[in-house]
């Protein structure tokens, strides 16, 4: 197929999120749909303003990192002028933590990922795994990037999200109460939502901590979903 498309992939950060086999994950995807991908280890990209103006769909995979100035402009004009965004777990929702601008932009933060009772830790990474279903809100079931997907389980980190009402959620998480909780009651996160931002469309997923997450059928399905519907 002739690329008449560019997406531009930017991953870092955190190792433990495994930014460069993530993204090669789906780079076949964006290829096989048309993309001509570029693929920069460094946020440095999104300072020069010429090439972020002709780029169709920015997939960022970068986790507890830090962002220049310079940088983060030119990121939020490409968006506003029509550049899609996306992402999935810290790589989008945990990108900068200093920055309030770049938070703005996405419309959720990153606050934890509750784990197993402290009694059960083996100080490795499953400690923050806990078994939890991803249900299709009602605009989800409507919507592009998550019709006809019914609603799953997963056993993985469960992104306790701090968000704003200017982003449609597609589907979320309950994050139970459970003896040992401070938490008085269930609380309810968006998994997956949308963001218009200017002329711009943004996506996040909140799944996505390790490869067979992203590989799972139905978060497999989604990201890829979202990465077409989210380009300029």
């Amino acid at each position: 197929m002739q690329a008449n498309k560019t997406a531009l992939v930017v991953r870092g950060g955190w190792v433990g999120h495994r930014p460069v086999e993530a993204t090669e994950l789906f780079i076949p995807h964006l290829k096989a749909n048309g993309y001509d991908v570029r693929v920069e280890e460094s946020t440095a990209v999104y300072a020069d303003g010429a090439y972020m103006a002709d780029v169709d769909l920015v997939l960022q995979s970068v986790t507890m990192s830090t962002i220049e100035r310079d940088e983060l402009c030119g990121l939020r004009a490409a968006v506003e002028a029509g550049t899609g965004f996306a992402g999935w777990h810290g790589g989008i929702v945990d990108s900068f933590r200093n920055s309030n601008d770049y938070l703005h932009l996405v419309g959720g933060q990153f606050g934890c990922h509750p784990g197993k009772h402290p009694f059960l830790h083996n100080t490795g990474e499953t400690d923050n795994f806990v078994p939890y279903t991803v249900e299709i809100s009602e605009a989800g079931k409507a919507h592009p990037i998550t019709a006809g997907i019914a609603d799953f389980d997963l056993v993985t980190e469960q992104y306790w999200v701090l968000a704003d009402s200017y982003i449609t959620v597609l589907a979320t998480t309950t994050q139970k109460r459970r003896d040992f909780d401070p938490w008085h009651r269930e609380v309810v996160h968006p998994a997956v939502w949308t963001r218009e931002w200017g002329l711009g469309r943004i996506f996040v997923a909140t799944p996505g901590h390790s490869l067979d997450v992203l590989q799972d059928s139905s978060v497999k399905t989604i990201i890829e979903r979202g990465l077409l519907w989210t380009s300029h």
